[in-house]
């Protein structure tokens, strides 16, 4: 175990529904389990004792795994395992995985019976005339005491499952249809699981009884985990997804192979997937992951995909389109820049705004040398050399959903804004505190008016970017409290242990082995980011943040780093805050967007909804109300026609106020600075 420290990379970041084969752990799978569980013994953060106290954790946490509604397991299902509660830890340490396996068939054999229950409701018929609730969320609910008590919560999931497309709409043959195709893919699709999907799911469970951020990611999820900090993989270009039994092309990407085709369209459904004409492979009712994995490929190669049009097409003639993969830049998720106009009574302030959804980095390419590999930092400062934002009187950097990723390129973000010093702090378990310096060779690539704007979806790398500039008060944080994740992850690859190899991989490890500081010593765990300038965010959510989850670490505290604030902010900020906040009083959109957040946070409290058919279609229907109106007076301070029916909205139909307040916040901030640098300037 000692070669692991060599390893750590820091990152933040049915016709018919038949019995399914019996599901085994293979060799690897059972050498791993001993591995995974030592590694969180001996390296995680929190040093938890492996014993009883956490057998009895991980057996409760692998049922809520598998069942987090509780709609399918009962109490009996519990007690029929309640002699292995206490021995999980063990069975681990000597890589035995037949109680975790022997769940997990009695999972499928569940959800297969309450396929079959849901299917008879269909036939027998529906009625949505009795005064009764569904309870939307059983998270917390006691397990079922018997199957009636299944088969009553059931009865209510199968009426809301239709009442809510009756109400969109459609008729009772059309949503017979739909649902019947759901409830039979419910066990279909466990039947098409491997061993290493219920591995990850019980080591995972192993894992997060640790800290909610350490898991295990097989193989195909250490992939895709891959292609997301590259922003790049080799494929054909399309975005997939389920429809019934078909895999459908559901977006083709520009540039990619499938659109320069010409063959290929969105709607188009992939029954067959080859390497060779020869062999393609049959696909309907496979699911999407496996489909995935077959079209997925290296560079250069071929792919064959035999087509079906789209449903109602009018056309049955199934086609084989011959495709070279090629590699596939994900751009979405780059950062990207506009620039957003600010009237003032003289004259017009353009203040440039990088949206970076994610912090990514190539390292893969970084490694091997290539001098224009990818990453969030590289990206950020060719945008602020482009021509786009060139002259902005202001810039804002909008980590609004950012949900972090690597800690390096969070650092190396900080060092475009500021000329030297720390950035953060990590603190091992052993007690080492490291301080990561600002890692770019020359001073502060933007000097100018500068803002943060955060939400609680904000996470971890955003977070140590926010942080420091908030620290040092080089700029001003704006938004929602932020989502509280103050922990270091590392990915650990158990082939490095002669568990695996590159041809039979064992997957990873993401273990919490470090929490990270503030400058100022503080911990951003739980508490997050406080903004200086807070909105009301219409999303906001403390239930979905870091202070809700299971085993999250505390907050505390270590020493402050060695650093100096800047002066950027000084002696403006009470000006900043009143000129804000009487555009949050004065402003009808921002008033608007509060009233949306007030409705909403009424909304979530609500945790039932009425069975009865009349009164849920009143409720949509006052709520809709509502939420139109809301809708259209950000419409109406925007000089925007109103829109009738919310059917009707795109994704560019409610502005983005509160973008549009940060950009007012940081051209006040670009006239305070030019009012407060012409008074120095006059002594």
């Amino acid at each position: 175990m000692t070669r692991l420290l060599g390893f750590l990379v820091l990152l933040i970041s049915a016709p018919g529904l038949l019995a399914a084969t019996s599901i085994e752990p293979d060799a690897i799978q059972e050498e791993s389990a001993q591995v995974v569980g030592e590694l969180l013994s001996r390296y995680h953060y929190n040093d938890r004792d492996a014993g009883d106290g956490l057998s009895r954790a991980v057996f409760d946490a692998y049922f809520d795994a598998l069942d987090p509604q509780r709609v399918y397991f009962t109490r009996d299902d519990i007690r029929a395992f309640a002699d292995e509660r206490r021995e999980l830890d063990d069975q681990v340490s000597n890589g035995e995985l037949d109680t975790a396996y022997a769940i997990f068939q009695r999972y499928r054999q569940r959800v297969r019976e309450r396929s079959e229950f849901a299917l008879e409701m269909l036939d027998d018929g529906l009625v949505f005339d009795r005064d009764e609730e569904f309870e939307v969320d059983r998270s917390d609910a006691d397990w079922a005491t018997s199957t009636s008590g299944l088969d009553a919560i059931w009865r209510k999931r199968v009426t809301n499952d239709a009442l809510k497309q009756k109400l969109s709409g459609r008729d009772m043959s059309a949503i017979k249809e739909s649902l019947r195709g759901r409830y039979e893919r419910l066990p279909r699709t466990l039947s098409q699981y491997e061993p290493e999907d219920v591995f990850q799911t019980f080591m995972s469970a192993w894992a997060g009884e640790y800290d909610p951020h350490s898991s295990y990611m097989s193989p195909r999820r250490s992939e895709n985990f891959d292609i997301n900090m590259r922003l790049s993989l080799e494929g054909i270009g399309a975005l997939l997804g389920s429809e019934g039994n078909f895999v459908e092309i559901v977006e083709l990407i520009p540039g990619g192979p499938a659109e320069g085709s010409g063959e290929l369209s969105a709607g188009d459904r992939i029954v067959g997937v080859g390497q060779t004409p020869d062999a393609i492979e049959d696909v309907v009712g496979r699911r999407l992951a496996d489909v995935v994995d077959l079209i997925r490929g290296p560079k250069g190669s071929e792919v064959y995909l035999e087509i079906l049009p789209p449903s109602g097409a009018g056309d049955s003639t199934q086609d084989v389109v011959s495709l070279t993969r090629n590699t596939i830049e994900l751009e979405e998720q780059a950062a990207q820049a506009e620039i957003r106009e600010v009237k003032r009574d003289e004259d017009n302030r353009r203040i440039g705004v990088i949206e970076i959804p994610t912090f990514y980095a190539d390292i893969e390419a970084a490694n091997a040398g290539d001098a224009d590999y990818r990453s969030t930092t590289r990206d950020v400062r060719e945008l602020i050399n482009s021509d786009q934002l060139e002259g902005i009187d202001g810039l804002i950097i909008d980590l609004r959903g950012n949900a972090g990723g690597s800690l390096d390129e969070a650092v190396r973000l900080s060092g475009l804004f500021i000329d030297e010093g720390p950035i953060v702090q990590v603190h091992r378990r052993n007690g080492e505190r490291r301080v990561l310096n600002d890692q770019e060779a020359e001073d502060a690539m933007y000097d100018g008016p500068l803002g943060v704007l955060v939400d609680g979806r904000s996470a971890s790398a955003s977070e140590i970017f926010a942080a420091a500039m908030q620290d040092y008060g080089r700029g001003v944080v704006m938004g929602d409290q932020t989502f509280g994740k103050g922990t270091v992850q590392t990915l650990i690859n158990l082939d490095r242990f002669g568990v695996g190899n590159e041809d039979n991989p064992s997957g990873r490890l993401k273990l919490t082995i470090a929490k990270f500081y503030r400058i100022n010593g503080n911990s951003t765990q739980l508490q997050g980011v406080t903004p200086d300038l807070e909105m009301p965010y219409p999303h906001g959510n403390d239930a979905m943040s870091e202070r809700a989850a299971d085993n999250a670490l505390p907050w505390d505290t270590i020493q402050t780093a060695d650093y100096r604030r800047l002066d950027r902010l000084d002696g403006l900020m009470g000006e900043l805050r009143h000129r804000h906040e009487r555009r949050l009083r004065r402003d009808p959109a921002l008033t608007a967007v509060s009233d949306e957040a007030s409705r909403l946070r009424e909304a979530r409290e609500q945790t039932t909804v009425s069975l009865n058919e009349d009164e849920r279609e009143a409720s949509m229907d006052a709520a809709a109300e509502k939420r139109l109106e809301a809708i259209n007076s950000q419409r109406a301070a925007y000089d925007l026609a109103p829109i009738e029916d919310l059917s009707a909205m795109t994704a560019d139909s409610v502005p983005d106020v509160l973008l549009d307040e940060s950009a007012a916040v940081i051209a006040d901030l670009a006239e305070l600075r030019a009012d407060d640098g012409a008074r120095i300037a006059g002594r």
